[in-house]
């Protein structure tokens, strides 16, 4: 079996997953009660898995998947105003085909990159608590496992994803420095020939107070990128 597949596998397997009673209760409370914006809408209504190519270089590592975004369209950052910023930045500095992603069936194509999360359900109050992100962490594992052979640099979005990300690592096999790093925006990381890097979360709230501005995250991505070795 070659990774594409074995990843194509694992992504079926999250779809289905059911393992945490309040994420699933709410998000398909969500798909069904719907945002009077999106009443024509059949919502995935499911655990979201990671998108991008099986042998990306450079992994960014968000939250959770948003209750009328990605629950929505069952694309991790998509349809939702996190994902109009990342996905606009990740369209200026090279990595993605558009400057937008709308739906599942958009066209969108990322070059290299794969987006994940630490937590593959969309929470109440876009909170999950600490025992479903560590219910969830054993799929960001594999996924870390089978992205290993081509994965050079991976962007951790937030200080939530921070710390979901390194055990993930560790349990994936890479060494993670004892005490672990302490998340901040553009510290950089060296794990086994990986470099992580922390970036603050695309969400609204960092966003709309210029917290995090564009000319910031397209400056991690660059670096990042480059850590890379993408074009």
């Amino acid at each position: 079996m070659d990774d594409s597949t074995a990843l194509a596998r694992l992504d079926q397997r999250v779809s289905g997953c059911r393992a945490c009673p309040r994420l699933v209760d709410w998000r398909e409370e969500v798909a069904r009660t719907k945002r009077p914006a999106f009443a024509d809408w059949t919502y995935w209504g499911r655990p979201v898995p990671g998108y991008g190519p099986a042998d990306a270089r450079l992994v960014i590592v968000g939250l959770a998947p948003a209750a009328h975004g990605g629950n929505r369209t069952g694309r991790m950052f998509t349809g939702d105003r996190s994902g109009d910023v990342l996905f606009q930045a990740l369209y200026d500095v090279g990595l993605a085909s558009q400057p937008t992603s709308v739906s599942a069936d958009d066209g969108l194509e990322l070059y290299g990159v794969r987006v994940t999360s630490p937590v593959h359900c969309a929470p109440p109050a876009n909170k999950p608590t600490p025992g479903e992100r560590d219910t969830c962490r054993p799929w960001l594992v594999q996924e870390l496992k089978l992205l290993r052979p081509t994965m050079k640099a991976v962007i951790v979005l937030g200080a939530f994803g921070w710390q979901a990300a390194l055990p993930a690592f560790a349990e994936a096999g890479w060494t993670v420095p004892r005490p672990r790093p302490a998340f901040a925006h553009g510290t950089r990381v060296a794990l086994d020939g990986l470099d992580l890097f922390g970036c603050f979360h695309v969400s609204q709230r960092n966003t709309f107070t210029g917290r995090l501005t564009g000319e910031m995250l397209r400056e991690v991505l660059r670096t990042a990128a480059d850590a890379a070795g993408l074009p």
